[in-house]
């Protein structure tokens, strides 16, 4: 009778046991969250839906919002985080939407939630980048949307300047293969093992387009689950002729060339051109001796 009471007894406790650590916070990895924030209207940045998409089929949980909703859905992230469900967080947004982006990484900074990158897209503005941000790529094709280091910043933050191709303006920008490839890729390399299952079985079918008229509706279950899939990444182009092309004007950066902004931020003009690529860490070669006051040149490596 006591043997079968201490058998009892200690089956109670193995029980126990598994039920607490099934509970505990290191039962349930959290999930990687990409928050897309689309710009004006809510209707001209259906890039950030085809790149949500791209996301969602390499098994990284991406939602795509208007941009009205940065501030709501920075309140639920920060609850989420706390919890242990939700981490990384990474914002990427187009026009409105990427100065949107850049406000929520502040603001979820002020509740001391870490952004593990932020992706503006040809915002409308400069901003600093918070403290609590890991990194920072801007895409942008006008350098009065130049994003720059603010107090306590200590991640990585690049401007890539890509007015010098004259295949992107403001309203395809976030639509470009080259661009999503390069975001992906960046994507992928952070989320690591917080990524779920692939996604399997028939391809989602065509969503209409947005219906709201401002940024604070819109906002889609993951894109994977309901919208058209774009095309694969269009093939890399060919050489670029020997004659210089010129870039577009009112740009301040040359073709071919790197600059910086005045705390050192690189600025990568001609990002998917050019014969030369060079590691961040290796200065760049000016074709003409810089004047003895001009700012060291550094330039970023970016993928075709």
């Amino acid at each position: 009778m006591r043997r079968s009471w201490r058998l009892t007894a200690i089956g109670m406790l193995v029980v126990g046991m598994l039920l607490a650590l099934g509970t505990g916070p290191s039962a349930a990895q959290s999930r990687a969250h990409v928050y897309l924030l689309r710009g004006l209207m809510n209707i001209f940045s259906l890039g950030m839906d085809t790149l949500c998409s791209q996301l969602n089929r390499n098994g990284v949980y991406a939602t795509v919002h208007g941009y009205g909703e940065w501030q709501s859905l920075a309140d639920r992230a920060a609850v989420d985080f706390k919890a242990g469900k939700e981490g990384p967080i990474i914002l990427i947004g187009h026009s409105l939407g990427a100065d949107a982006v850049m406000e929520m990484a502040a603001y979820l900074g002020r509740k001391g939630i870490p952004v593990a990158m932020v992706v503006p897209f040809d915002g409308t503005q400069s901003f600093a980048a918070s403290d609590n941000v890991a990194r920072v790529l801007n895409l942008t094709q006008r350098n009065y949307a130049y994003m720059r280091r603010g107090p306590g910043f200590h991640g990585t933050l690049a401007n890539v300047d890509v007015s010098s191709d004259p295949n992107i303006d403001h309203i395809n920008i976030d639509k470009s293969p080259r661009l999503h490839a390069r975001v992906v890729s960046e994507v992928l390399a952070i989320t690591g093992g917080h990524r779920l299952a692939a996604p399997s079985g028939p391809k989602p079918t065509p969503a209409s387009a947005p219906a709201g008229q401002d940024g604070s509706t819109g906002s889609t279950t993951p894109a994977g689950n309901s919208l058209k899939p774009d095309a694969a990444p269009a093939a890399p182009p060919a050489a670029a002729p020997t004659q210089a092309t010129p870039g577009k004007t009112g740009n301040g950066a040359d073709p071919g060339k790197a600059s910086s902004v005045a705390d050192g931020t690189p600025v990568i003009a001609v990002p998917e051109r050019g014969s030369a690529r060079q590691n961040a860490e290796t200065p760049v070669s000016p074709p003409h001796k810089p004047a003895a006051s001009a700012p060291a040149m550094r330039a970023e490596q970016v993928p075709n």
